[in-house]
C-alpha cells in the first residue's frame, strides 16, 4: 500500500513539472526579504498594503519590484480610489478591507453593493470569515493579518 501512494505521488510530481518548469518567472510574488519584513511589521503602511494585495491579485505590471512596486501599487489604488490614506499612513482593518475587495473584485451584501465603502466592505470580510480573531474596524492592520488575510482571500478566489 505504501508503494502504491509513493507511486501516486510520484506521477503527480511528473505530470506537474512540466507546468512548474514553464511557469513564467517573473510572476509578482514577493520576494522573501519582502515577507520577513512584512511578518515583523507592526503596522502596515498604505504602500506597504498595496504592493501586497495588488501584487496578490496579479494587477502589478511586470518587471517592477521593490519601492517602485510599492510605488505603482499605491498609485494604481489610490488612483482607483480604493485606498484614501496617504502612502505612509498604517492602514485600518476597514482599509485594508476595502483595498482587498476592490482588488480582487469582490461581491458583497446588500450593504457593501449599494454603499461600497470601507465599513461594509470590513463587515462584508468578517461574514466571508477572512478576517477572523478579536478585530475592530478602527485596529492598525500587522504584517502578519495582512498576510492571513489574503491568503484566506486567495483561498477563496481560487475555488
Amino acid at each position: 500500500m505504501e508503494v502504491f501512494m509513493f507511486e501516486r505521488r510520484l506521477i503527480l510530481f511528473l505530470l506537474m513539472l512540466p507546468v512548474l518548469a514553464f511557469a513564467p518567472s517573473a510572476l509578482q510574488a514577493q520576494t522573501a526579504e519582502e515577507l520577513d519584513i512584512m511578518l515583523q511589521a507592526d503596522t502596515v503602511s498604505g504602500s506597504q498594503a498595496s504592493r501586497f494585495v495588488l501584487g496578490a491579485a496579479d494587477l502589478l505590471p511586470e518587471g517592477v519590484s521593490g519601492a517602485s512596486a510599492e510605488r505603482a501599487a499605491f498609485d494604481m489604488a489610490a488612483s482607483n480610489g480604493w485606498i484614501t490614506a496617504a502612502a505612509s499612513d498604517a492602514l485600518t482593518m476597514k482599509e485594508t478591507a476595502f483595498l482587498i475587495m476592490k482588488a480582487f473584485d469582490l461581491k458583497g451584501g446588500m450593504m457593501y453593493t449599494l454603499l461600497k465603502n470601507p465599513r461594509y466592505a470590513y463587515r462584508e470580510m468578517i461574514y466571508r470569515r477572512f478576517i477572523q480573531g478579536q478585530t475592530d474596524q478602527n485596529m492598525k492592520v500587522t504584517g502578519p493579518k495582512l498576510l492571513q488575510i489574503l491568503d484566506r482571500t486567495m483561498g477563496f478566489t481560487d475555488d
